[in-house]
This record gives C-alpha cells, structure tokens and sequence, in this order.
C-alpha cells in the first residue's frame, strides 16, 4: 500500500481521486493549499504527491524543489487545468514523474499512478546509485542535485554529453567532474574554447597538421582532438564553430579518425565528447547556423544547469565556500558577512551567473580590506544601483510605501543578531500584509525564492495566509 497526498484547491477533484486511490489498496490524503500540503510532507512521507499548478497561496511549480529536498522524496505528478508549455518544460525539466492536464479521463491519473509507483519500487530496489563528489560545484538546491545526478549518470557511460546554460553558470566544473568520474579520468582532460579559435587555424588546431602544409608550418603538430586521445575532448562554446569545420568535427566524431592538414593518412583518436553552449541550438538549426546531424550526434546526453537566479538559496553557500577556499590558497584577511549584504546578493538577479557573483564577492573583500565584517558599501556599485531600482519599482508596482523611521525595532539594549532577528520577523509580517499573503507577490518584493521564504515564514512562525 502506497502513501497518496493531493494537493490541489478544487475539493471536489480531492475527494475524487482520494476515493480512487483508495478504492486501489492506497492511503489516499488532500490538502487544498500548498502550505498544509508542504506541511504534511514535512511531517510524513509520501511515496507520490500529485500537485495542482495554480494554488491559492502560490505555484506548484515552485514547490517542486521543496519537495524534492524532502529525505526520502515522492514522485511528483504535476495536475493543471490550463495548457502551459512552459511549465511543462520546467516540470520535466525537474524531473517530475508526469505532467497530467485536467479534464481527461480518471484512467489517466490511475495509469501514471501505478507507473509511478513501479518506477519508485524499482528504484528503491537497486538503492541509490553513484553521485559524484561535487568538488567545486557548490549548492544544496534541488535544481543543482538534479545536475549532479544527471553527470552522475553521465559519467558512468561513453556516450558524448551537451551541457548547456548561461555564461558562468559553470559548465566546465559539470564537463570536468564527468570526467574525472568516468572510465577515462586516467586520460587527458583537453579543453578547446571554440569561440576563441582564429577562423585561419582552427583546422590546424582541431587535426593537427604535418610540416610544410601552409607558410608558418615549420614543425609538425598534434591537434587537440588527438591530445584527447583515451581521455575527454571538451568543446566549449561548441556553437560558435562554422559549418565547414561542424562538418569535418562531424566526421571525425563519427569514425574516431581525423586527417591533419597536409597529410595523406589518417589518425586514429579515441575520445570521449562533452560539448558546452550557451546558445540555443535548436534555434540555430532553424537559421542554417547549426548542423542537424552534428546536434544530435553531441547530445546523447543533455545536461541544463540553471541560472542563478533561479537558484537564490545556493547564494550563501556559493560565497561562503569560495571566500574559505580563496583563504586557504592565499592568506589575507578574514571577512565576515553582515546580514545586510547576505540580503543584497540575494536580491541581486545575477545575469553573469556565478562567475559575477564570486567576482562581486571579490571586489567587496579587496575593498573592505582590514575590515572585519563586509557591508553592501563593498559591493560594485552597479549591483547596488540596480537592486535599489528594483526595489523602488516593486513598491510602485505593489503601492508599498518606503519604511519609515518609527517603523523600525527599537534597539534598547538588543545585540546585534537578536536586533537583525527581529526585524526580519517584522519585515515578513509587513510583507505577508502588504502582499495579502500572494507568495509569488511576496517573492517579486522581496527577491527570495519561493523555498527560502516558506522556510522563513515557518522559522519565525508567520502565517502566509
């Protein structure tokens, strides 16, 4: 017997699927508000939550990673009654079990049910399989453990690898840990940067070339393919090559065999191929830009890491990591972080990813110096300026007005962390108030994630609604 949660605010489709499940030899439960439904998995467990979208106090879309980060999670069936491709893409791309639009048949949730729960026995049987040592791909978000999975998998195969995503979000980290986890981690790790080959050597570079094939060619030279040779040929920025040399890379992938310039004879390379963009491909096959044959020969596995902002919970440890390892590698000056700074980084929207956020992390220690504790002051003022343009157009958008000075905790004699403590507890109270308990609302205003405010709400004991 299987453990059943509905969460969905139409208590008529509740009580209708609970009698369902039931009626199969399940333990079938409802809840009609996302917070109760995250209330009672956080209490029990559930071996499968089906999960309306549109809930009166936020998105089940949202709640997927809160679930996901449950012990033991359940398999996620997401339930909408209007067509969303978007959040379609998003949910499978969450690895939910299903995505079911509502109005079809009561056959329908039965049947992705009892698949579901085959899928579950079937995993709980064979265990947990092999997760990578994340290294220094930091974050404990359901969107990076989902990533870290995958490049699990990944690495316990041969098959090439397409890693895409924004700049600096890391893609080389995810390629580099596939690799050193894989069969071939012996072999060379050979990195080619596609967006920076000059168009009149990139062929020499790739195959190689023997001596005497064009001017400058004094001595013969191995191209990068063949360096990879028993190990990994990354490719990163794989969009960027031109469709003639897309076409000959095509070959050499398919017959493991390329030709160096100015050579009559092959050489044989055995490597294995994980390719990086942060272009659509798909869209460039459309426009002629990109080979057909080529993106589906690349992407056997896919791999989509997520941008930052999407990501806001991973934000903390992101900074605290590199600041302990920056320590460690080169000394200098112990830094702590203010609660006030923590709250700017997390507002930030990040469109350089993490590479921007260590860089601003950066920035703010060399300009805090021999200051113990850093302060927004430190930050780039660009990250300043746009977060208090944020926050001005939110309160417009929502009719906030700016808090005033009798608004604010009375010091007394409070310490610091209970002063910051307080007045994050009234912070969210005024929000709760001024949002009407919307927690999408309260999510644009405020810059936090929809895990990071539940988790807030429950820490200080807030009700949404």
């Amino acid at each position: 017997m299987a453990k059943i949660l509905i969460i969905d605010d139409e208590v008529q489709m509740c009580r209708l699927l609970e009698a369902q499940f039931i009626a199969m030899d399940h333990d079938a439960s409802s809840a009609q508000t996302l917070s109760d439904g995250l209330g009672r998995l956080s209490k029990a467990g559930f071996d499968v939550v089906f999960l309306d979208v549109n809930l009166p106090d936020g998105s089940g879309l949202d709640a997927i990673g809160i679930i996901q980060d449950c012990p033991d999670p359940p398999e996620i069936i997401i339930m909408t009654g209007a067509s969303d491709p978007e959040g379609a893409e998003l949910a499978m791309s969450l690895k939910v079990w299903d995505y079911i639009q509502k109005g079809g048949s009561i056959k329908g949730y039965k049947f992705s049910l009892m698949r579901a729960l085959t899928f579950r026995e079937q995993k709980q049987a064979k265990g947990p399989g092999k997760m990578i040592s994340q290294g220094r791909i930091k974050g404990e978000s359901a969107q990076i453990k989902a990533c870290l999975v995958a490049a699990s998998k990944a690495s316990e195969n041969d098959i090439p690898v397409l890693i895409s995503g924004e700049t600096g979000t890391g893609k080389e980290l995810f390629a580099r840990a596939i690799h050193k986890h894989s069969a071939r981690n012996s072999g060379d790790f050979v990195v080619v940067d596609c967006a920076s080959l000059p168009d009149h050597l990139v062929e020499s570079i790739l195959f190689g070339h023997v001596k005497g094939s064009f001017t400058s060619a004094d001595a013969d030279r191995t191209g990068l393919i063949k360096l990879a040779d028993k190990g990994t040929l990354f490719l990163d920025e794989i969009g960027e090559l031109s469709l003639s040399i897309q076409k000959k890379f095509l070959r050499a992938l398919q017959e493991k065999r390329v030709r160096p310039v100015g050579s009559r004879e092959e050489v044989s390379c055995d490597f294995r191929l994980v390719s990086a963009t942060h272009r659509d491909l798909l869209a460039m096959i459309k426009t002629g830009e990109f080979r057909e044959d080529l993106y589906y020969r690349i992407s056997s596995t896919r791999l989509q890491i997520p941008p930052l902002r999407r990501r806001k919970d991973d934000i903390l440890t992101l900074v605290q990591s590199h600041m302990d390892r920056k320590k460690s590698l080169y000394g200098g000056f112990d830094h702590e972080l203010s609660q006030a700074i923590i709250d700017e980084l997390e507002y930030y929207d990040w469109p350089g990813n993490v590479r921007e956020l260590l860089n601003a992390v950066d920035h703010a220690c060399s300009d805090a110096g021999h200051e113990g504790i850093l302060f927004p002051a430190h930050l780039p003022e660009h990250i300043r300026a746009s977060n208090i343009k944020s926050k001005i157009q939110a309160r417009e958008a929502t009719g906030a007005a700016m808090p005033q000075s009798q608004d604010r905790v009375p010091v007394k004699e409070m310490n610091l962390k209970d002063y910051v403590e307080k007045s994050k507890a009234r912070y969210l109270e005024d929000l709760m108030v001024q949002t009407g308990g919307d927690i999408k609302k309260a999510c644009r205003l405020s810059g936090l994630s929809t895990g990071h405010l539940y988790s807030l709400l429950k820490k200080y004991q807030i009700r949404s609604t």
